[in-house]
């Protein structure tokens, strides 16, 4: 767990992922990785996750790829066997999480209230992902929310864009942030490789920029 939070702090932003088709996912994955940026959440919303993933961790080794809106426990173990490094969860759920500290997988489960939060705390986590970050208040309500935890970071995800997302790389209680931006539906499908690249190449500097 610890490796991986010093990676996901060191990247600042974790792409999040849609992949319809599995064929996808190696191209989108170069690019990633040809603009700086070895990671990737690649969301369980379609069939074509689980084999992308697999694909992922067998063609690019040092990617950490996880899986993202893994809403059950089997979804969780199909994922650790196609080789996810971590699991995202938009809400908590006791059993993922206990299912992912067995397995020694780290695991980032939503929260946007202090109860919910309190049950994370309670699992002996130390990342919350803030979820829909933009929606439920920002940065603000992270600021307000987080007063009472100082043991807790956060990961917002929902709503952050290149427009936004310095002001939440600047707040230290942030490891990183989930975005869509730069790796949407549109340009996985029709190949803008260079495109994600370029603007993947972007983000880094800016993380650079912010974080040193």
């Amino acid at each position: 767990m610890k490796e991986t939070l010093a990676k996901m702090e060191r990247f600042g932003v974790i792409p999040v992922v849609v992949l319809d088709r599995k064929e996808d996912a190696c191209p989108m994955a170069q690019a990633l990785c040809d603009g700086g940026l070895p990671v990737a959440e690649i969301t369980f919303r379609t069939a074509a996750a689980e084999r992308s993933i697999a694909q992922i961790a067998k063609e690019f080794p040092a990617m950490c790829v996880g899986a993202g809106t893994v809403l059950h426990v089997e979804q969780a173990e199909r994922a650790v066997a196609a080789g996810a490094q971590f699991i995202v969860s938009p809400g908590f759920s006791k059993e993922i999480v206990d299912y992912c500290i067995q397995q020694k997988v780290p695991v980032f489960p939503g929260a946007v209230t202090p109860s919910e939060v309190m049950q994370i705390v309670d699992a002996g986590l130390e990342v919350v992902k803030f979820f829909p970050a933009e929606p439920m208040g920002g940065l603000s309500a992270i600021k307000a929310i987080a007063a009472p935890f100082p043991m807790l970071r956060f990961m917002p995800t929902g709503g952050i864009n290149d427009k936004n997302i310095r002001a939440y790389l600047e707040d230290p209680k942030i490891i990183a942030c989930g975005g869509s931006w730069m790796v949407k539906k549109d340009l996985i499908m029709d190949r803008e490789t260079e495109k994600i690249k370029q603007m993947t190449s972007d983000i880094v500097s800016l993380v650079k920029e912010v974080r040193g």
